[in-house]
């Protein structure tokens, strides 16, 4: 049986997550201009830890699975991608690439947890493949290789931190969120301290401006608690195919915000590619209802 579309409260959820993600990654390069990235990595989930911790009960999972999406969101996805994007790949590029998670979900989606991807879904990455495809094949001189590498294992990191929020159940997602940044905050720490080194990390902690401290609230508070506590409410109550792609749409906002903040070129073929993207997003979303109508009037 074909999954039924998202009811349209659960749809405005997922289209607020989009629009923050999108706008996050200018606001990641304002923080990386002043910080080192692991140490910022390490700073935005404390930030997002503490003190909420103190304040919210501890959901009703196992240990093992609050560190476990602390590691793959916290450490891996972000600790990779503020590496990537302090040199080797610009905002808007990283918008792009760090969407892959969404082929990576669906795979180990359908591996480990028996979902199926119905025909429309695949159509619908297909043409969102397209778009990404002819970016990755434009990128001049936005990314490096090492850029390329590490924000692809940041994609997947996601993507099995997606699983493994997914398999939280019903609970209270903001306090999933918060106890998992825990572990995530302490994984960064040791990276942060072993990396960069305690004086570093400490004279960029002591000499960060206002404006570095704002990103760094915009990323611990709209970015984590806000953007992920909803992904994971929604992975929890809906199918991976139904949800990750709406992810796709990340790298349109990501791009126009990166031309209009900080000038990032927006060439012709890069609003094409983004017009693929956009086309998938619309067939995925509703494409069931319109089949339902379909037959309905047959």
């Amino acid at each position: 049986m074909s999954p039924a579309a998202l009811p349209l409260s659960h749809l405005s959820l997922a289209l607020a997550a989009v629009l923050v993600w999108g706008s996050n990654f200018v606001v990641i390069q304002f923080a990386l201009a002043e910080l080192p990235p692991l140490t910022m990595a390490a700073l935005r989930f404390t930030m997002a830890a503490l003190p909420a911790a103190l304040l919210l009960p501890r959901p009703a999972v196992p240990w093992g699975q609050l560190a476990a999406y602390g590691l793959f969101v916290g450490a891996g996805q972000f600790g990779l991608l503020y590496t990537a994007m302090a040199h080797d790949i610009s905002p808007g590029m990283a918008s792009l690439v760090i969407q892959t998670q969404v082929f990576f979900t669906l795979l180990l989606a359908v591996a480990f947890a028996g979902e199926r991807v119905q025909r429309f879904q695949a159509a619908a990455l297909a043409l969102a493949a397209g778009g990404i495809g002819v970016i990755l094949t434009h990128t001049g001189g936005s990314v490096t290789p090492m850029g390329l590498a590490l924000t692809l294992a940041a994609a997947f990191s996601w993507a099995c931190g997606n699983l493994v929020g997914k398999r939280a159940g019903r609970v209270n997602m903001l306090a999933y969120t918060v106890w998992s940044s825990l572990f995530a905050a302490a994984a960064l720490w040791v990276m942060a301290l072993w990396h960069d080194g305690p004086a570093r990390a400490l004279h960029a902690v002591q000499a960060a401006s206002p404006l570095a401290w704002a990103a760094m609230g915009w990323q611990a508070y709209a970015n984590t608690l806000f953007g992920y506590g909803i992904w994971s409410w929604l992975l929890s109550r809906h199918e991976a195919s139904q949800v990750v792609p709406f992810a796709l749409g990340v790298p349109v906002v990501g791009m126009l915000t990166a031309s209009v903040v900080v000038a990032e070129p927006l060439p012709g073929w890069k609003l094409a590619a983004a017009g693929l993207v956009l086309a998938g997003l619309p067939l995925n979303v509703f494409w069931p209802a319109l089949r339902r109508r379909l037959r309905e009037g047959a």
